[in-house]
This record gives C-alpha cells, structure tokens and sequence, in this order.
C-alpha cells in the first residue's frame, strides 16, 4: 500500500492504487510479470477511469499477516469470483482459486530464501576490493545504467514534474539561498530525477534492489560530482560499482520492504562512491558510511510519492556533507549511538533498527495512511 498510494502511475496522469488495480484488471498480461502496464493506451486509461467512476473498486489494509509484503486480491465477475495472493515478493503467489476450487497453493509460512541465505558472505571489505580489482570491462553496464538515470535528470528541467524540487532550487531565490556550486547541483540533479520517476513520467529508470529511486540516488550524485570534477572513466565506474553494491549489500540485511526510507540506504551508497571519487582511502570511505548511519538512520519511510524529492534532497546533501567530513578524517566513533568500531556491525545496527525497532512505527504509519 505504502509504495502506491502516493506515486504517479505511469501513461496514465494519475496517482494511486485505483487506476493501478484497474487497468492490471482490465488489461494485465500475467507473462509481462512487473511490466504490467507496459503498451496500455489512451482508450485503456478511459475504460479503467470509468471502472473507477462505476465504484467498482475497494482497498482495505490487511491486519492478520507479519508478512511486510503481502497482497490480497478478491475479483467477482458475474457468479464467478477468484482470489489470489502474493506474498513474500513482488511476483510470487501463494494461494490463486476460483469459486470453490484451488488452482495454485503454497505455505506462506516458507517464503523464499532472504537474499543474506543464498548470496555469497559480502563484508564492506570484499566489496571495496572488488569495486578496486575488478576487470573494467566487466562493469561498464554500471555507468550505461547510470547514463540512463542521468536522462532522466535532464528531463527534470524540461517542465515541471511532481513538487518540481529541482525546479525550485535553480529559481532565483533557491539560487540565492543554496548556491550555484557543485554541491547545489548534486542535489537538483538526484531530486530533479525522484521527480520525474514520482510524477509517472514514461522513463526507463536504473533500479537497484528493486526501487527505482534508490537507482537514482545510488548513481546520479555519483555521476554529477565526476563530471564536474572531470573524474576519469574508471575511477567513475568504480565509484559507482561501490555505491551500488553497497546499498546491496545494506539491503540484504534489510530485507525488501523497510519502515526505514531507502534514501539512507541508497545515500550511504553514494557516499561512499563521492569519497572515492574524491581519492579517498578505504578507512575514509569507512568514515563517510558511518557519518551517514549516525545522521539520518530512523527517516521513516511513508510510501512512493512526489515528496520522495524532498528526502532525496536531504540524502544527497548528507551524502556530500559525509564525504567531505570523511576526506578531513572526521567521522562518528564508537563512543557515539549505534556506530560500532566494525563497519560490518554498524550495517546490521541499520537493520536491526528497520527490521525490529520500527516494526510498530511501519504499522502505525500505514494506519495513518489508510484512515485519513
């Protein structure tokens, strides 16, 4: 519920669940898989307007589950009605009937392997050497996604998409207050790209562990900071090989669905990849990750939407701020909060803190969310 209450549902110029639902009903081809509403055209998005009109569709939040990703769906058409369940990722279903008949079940109750079960042992150490010693050849489909994230960047400044965040701050009076430097356009670049991808734009986006603006945030501050320091090929791809799997790695602790808001994951990421780019050795990447755990672990997250922008902003300008405290040396010690002297063990801290200590905040947020 969270992730599409509030986004723009691309092709389609609205937001929401109703107009996603109806036109997965009306038009869904199940061996599309996610791209559900790939080639849907404007006819399609009038006849699934008119289902919304006619009332036809009602969303409940569903209590009885632990599961953070679970999805219940209920259709009657004529006599016949269907129910189907997808439960533990995205494309995964574990119970499908018709009337009276199973057609499909599985136990919910042995879900998927967590990615931490079935991926090789990652520490912060493997994946710094590996973004070091890596053949290049073998990475540059990194920097062609980033490309692709990059795009959507620039579309940001052709018109004015979601809370136009990008927009704002290169008016005169965000010029006047943040600046025209390379910090301020680190900043607009990654939030001018939540703003498309939030808006609904038909854009290609680079994901990374499932969500489009942890993608962008992962690569386009990234990016930004490389091109306007004129930083190399290489140190640029291994920049962004860092900063990508970083927030991997980050995630498999994690798990898919969080209370936390991804941009401190995806941001911790990309701090790690400006101080490489910045030269920065591997003890003063380790400080740029811990700043950033120590600053804004506990941003909740309150669904897909056009104020991602905002947060996105705020992860890019810590991101900088971290890096640039990370290359004098400054960063958070053990003395202080949930860092640890292990970089490793301050990552499952993150977690533990998502997984377990904001179990109730995610409950309560989405209960905000579906009785307001």
């Amino acid at each position: 519920i969270k992730n599409a209450m509030g986004v723009g549902i691309p092709g389609t110029g609205m937001t929401g669940l109703p107009i996603a639902i109806a036109l997965g009903a009306l038009k869904g081809k199940k061996e599309d898989g996610l791209e559900l509403l790939k080639g849907i055209t404007a006819e399609d998005v009038e006849q699934a307007k008119q289902f919304i009109r006619e009332q036809r569709i009602a969303i409940h939040l569903y209590q009885e589950t632990e599961e953070k990703l679970y999805i219940e769906v209920r259709c009657t058409s004529g006599n016949h009605t269907s129910r189907a369940i997808i439960s533990g990722a995205h494309t995964r279903f574990i119970y499908i009937g018709l009337d009276d008949r199973t057609l499909l079940e599985r136990p919910e109750e042995a879900p998927l392997k967590n990615a931490i079960e079935i991926a090789p042992p990652l520490t912060f150490r493997t994946i710094y050497e590996f973004a070091k010693d890596s053949p290049l050849e073998e990475l540059y489909f990194i920097l062609e996604g980033a490309r692709m994230n990059m795009v959507v960047a620039e579309e940001a400044l052709t018109r004015q998409y979601g809370h136009n965040v990008a927009g704002t701050l290169m008016q005169r009076k965000g010029r006047k207050v943040f600046g025209d430097n390379l910090h301020s356009r680190m900043v607009i670049a990654t939030a001018g790209a939540c703003d498309v991808r939030m808006d609904g734009a038909m854009v290609p986006v680079m994901s990374n562990s499932g969500s489009g603006n942890q993608g962008i945030a992962a690569t386009v501050p990234v990016m930004t900071f490389a091109e306007e320091e004129g930083c190399s090929e290489e140190s640029l791809i291994r920049a962004l090989t860092l900063s990508s799997l970083l927030i991997i790695y980050i995630k498999q602790h994690l798990g898919k669905l969080s209370a936390l808001c991804g941009c401190v994951v995806a941001s911790t990421g990309s701090a790690c990849g400006i101080t490489w780019l910045m030269g920065g050795s591997y003890s003063q990447i380790i400080f740029a990750a811990k700043n950033m755990i120590a600053n804004i672990t506990g941003m909740i997250c309150d669904g897909a939407k056009p104020s991602c922008a905002l947060k996105i902003a705020s992860g890019v300008s810590t991101a900088t701020l971290s890096a640039v405290m990370a290359m004098e040396d400054e960063g958070v010690t053990a003395q202080e909060g949930i860092i640890d002297e292990d970089i490793d063990q301050t990552i499952r801290n993150l977690a533990l803190i998502g997984n377990k200590g904001m179990k109730e905040t995610d409950r309560l947020v989405l209960n905000i969310m579906t009785t307001k």
